[in-house]
């Protein structure tokens, strides 16, 4: 009966226990592409905003910018190079920036344009607030939780207790749908 699956949950044989180590491994697949749709997609707009309200603080060079944002996003966001680079040379571009370079290093400050830009923006929540609340809350890692006690039922259950585990995932999936009905 290799191949089939009389107990539930697809063809990885949750049920009948003859193929937890597939289930195992499809369980790490979703969790893994769940962390990883976790991560936001900041736009352009994002980074240069991010960037005009650190260095309305103090001036900083690029690194220290990746690294502010991502410690003030919890890691939730930490926007590559070849985002922030760019960008500060279209802000030096566009005057809102000055560099000074020392040691090899560019330090960037805001000019007095800069400065009017940063202050017409400081009532906003800074990008790294706005992706912090909206993408990483509660949801992802109620999410990754479930997926984990799911694989744990699945490696340890008896059947009954798989079966009844599938019945509950089955529920919960479509109260979910029933959620995003509502909207």
């Amino acid at each position: 009966m290799s191949g089939t699956n009389s107990g539930g949950f697809g063809a990885y044989g949750f049920g009948n226990g003859q193929h937890r180590e597939g289930l195992w491994d499809a369980l790490g697949q979703l969790r893994s592409t769940f962390e990883q749709r976790m991560s936001p997609r900041m736009s352009k707009g994002d980074v240069r905003a991010a960037v005009i309200a650190l260095l309305a603080e103090q001036p900083m060079h690029g690194y220290q910018i990746i690294s502010e944002i991502e410690q003030r996003s919890n890691g939730a966001w930490k926007p590559s190079a070849g985002s922030v680079y760019p960008t500060l040379q279209m802000l030096t571009d566009e005057g809102l920036l000055t560099a000074t370079e020392a040691n090899g290093r560019k330090t960037y400050s805001l000019t007095e344009a800069g400065r009017a830009e940063a202050a017409a923006a400081a009532d906003k929540p800074a990008p790294w607030e706005a992706t912090s609340a909206r993408e990483h809350g509660a949801l992802p890692k109620a999410g990754i939780e479930l997926l984990q006690v799911a694989a744990q039922v699945g490696r340890t259950g008896s059947p009954e207790q798989v079966a009844e585990a599938v019945v509950a995932l089955d529920e919960a999936r479509r109260k979910l749908y029933g959620i995003l009905a509502q909207g």
